[in-house]
């Protein structure tokens, strides 16, 4: 049955199981049929259109961040080979299997029960993250229990999160009650929101760092293509900088670009045409809960794919700006041992609960993108050992010159890293106090949730928005 639910679910992939799941949602809150088919297929035209846009993107933009990384002379031992390669071992493990089905009951189950107002089996693609963490317990400790207990708590902390974060993200992208659930895309937003009172008095929420101000500023070149196309030219002009002399060199700075711009160009549009899937969800939903509930109606967030948000424009400039300084900091870092290359394109993804908290705050996100991601690679040195070994178990060749594989992106994550780290232990306390810490914490954001949502909005509005001066000036 497991390996039949994998079959199905790598055949047809998330622009056809996203739409099918939210045509049913559609259906079950008794809206129109042709409204929730419409629904569906725009949902499968939006995921396609992000998924074209990116895989045109990737093959353009990774040869030069490799060459990039090359030119440094880095001599790190771990090569990041990026999510794809993690997210094929991760289902090809027997833990990553089981969590298939576990996964999807489980994470319908808390939302049925209202553990929970985001629903997750939306986005069932990015369950491999979990799946990841949970093969590397079994091959150390060899207890499937571990290793399930180890997914399905990682699970719940990532629920958590996606929840805390929900009502901003939603607002921020501007996709009616959606978020994204992604643990390795959401896990940064807990150090943001902490760290955004710090950052405060220290002046950052004053530096108008964002799309809206620089295009009020610099005119033509705050726009955001024209920032995609100079921030596409630098890192064109960095991963060659080995080969100014050459015409050809010169052809690729100006593709990448172009390349960037167009990103930023066509992704909004793309975003468009996906929120359409969301309106006629939402409207139904409203009027379900306020009859139900008499006004009080729950307020629900429908998890999506983070591909989302990728092109935004405070998103995307923030997520490329960090990639040299991330490459220079792999160099210098103590102790590091890991070479950031492929999951560098995934920068985009991995900054937006920092984006939405901060109201696109680039200055924010980028210090708190270099502390954390910082922090990241740290964890993935010490996992890469592990993650080695389960890839060469089913197959993953290791590159040229490369001793030890790990992703950036999906384990360089400290906060999930420590309940990671609980489970390995095999001990009781450590893994008891994972636990309850999950459990003190969601007590205290369910009793508390209406006065945080309403916290982060007024931190976020903190973020010095363009003022009428502004416009005048």
């Amino acid at each position: 049955m497991l390996k039949t639910l994998q079959a199905v679910f790598n055949a047809f992939g998330a622009p056809i199981l996203v739409p099918v799941i939210i045509v049913i949602i559609a259906f079950l809150l008794k809206v129109p049929r042709k409204k929730a088919l419409m629904a569906g297929l725009y949902a499968g035209i939006g995921l396609q259109g992000f998924m074209l846009v990116l895989n045109s993107f990737t093959p353009i933009i990774s040869p030069v961040i490799k060459n990039m990384v090359k030119i440094t002379g880095i001599n790190l031992p771990a090569f990041d080979v990026g999510w794809q390669a993690t997210s094929i071992v991760a289902f090809s493990t027997q833990p990553g299997m089981i969590f298939l089905a576990v996964g999807l009951i489980l994470q319908t189950v808390l939302f049925l029960v209202k553990w929970t107002d985001v629903f997750q089996p939306s986005d069932l693609w990015n369950n491999y993250s979990y799946a990841i963490w949970g093969s590397m317990v079994y091959v150390v400790t060899h207890h499937m229990l571990l290793a399930l207990g180890c997914m399905i708590l990682l699970n719940l902390y990532s629920l958590l999160n996606a929840e805390i974060m929900a009502r901003r993200w939603s607002t921020y992208y501007g996709y009616p009650n959606a978020t994204i659930i992604a643990m390795h895309n959401i896990e940064p937003t807990i150090f943001g929101i902490i760290m955004d009172p710090l950052l405060n008095k220290l002046g950052f929420n004053k530096i108008k760092l964002n799309p809206d101000a620089l295009q009020k500023r610099l005119g033509i070149i705050g726009e955001p293509i024209t920032l995609g196309f100079f921030l596409g030219l630098i890192i064109g002009f960095l991963g060659n900088l080995n080969s100014l002399d050459s015409l050809h060199s010169w052809g690729t700075i100006m593709i990448v670009g172009v390349a960037t711009s167009a990103v930023m160009a066509i992704f909004p549009k793309v975003a468009g045409i996906f929120s359409q899937a969301f309106i006629p969800i939402t409207d139904a939903a409203r009027k379900s809960t306020m009859k139900r509930e008499k006004g009080s109606g729950r307020e629900w967030y429908l998890g999506i794919n983070d591909a989302a948000g990728f092109g935004e424009p405070a998103t995307l400039t923030s997520g490329l700006l960090l990639i040299p300084f991330m490459v220079a900091i792999a160099l210098i870092l103590p102790g590091n041992k890991v070479l950031p290359v492929v999951d560098l394109l995934a920068l985009p993804f991995m900054v937006q609960g920092l984006v939405a908290i901060t109201n696109g705050n680039m200055a924010k996100v980028f210090v708190n993108g270099i502390i954390w991601f910082s922090l990241g690679l740290y964890m993935c040195t010490y996992t890469a050992p592990l993650f080695t070994d389960i890839a060469k178990d089913v197959g993953i060749a290791l590159p040229a010159g490369a001793l030890l594989i790990t992703s950036f992106n999906i384990l360089g994550k400290p906060l999930m890293g420590l309940v990671f780290l609980a489970f390995l232990s095999e001990n009781i306390l450590f893994i008891g106090i994972a636990v309850v810490i999950y459990f003190i914490l969601w007590f205290l954001f369910r009793k508390n949730k209406m006065a945080i949502y309403d916290y982060l909005d007024r931190q976020a509005a903190k973020n010095n928005p363009v003022t009428e001066e502004d416009i005048a000036s």
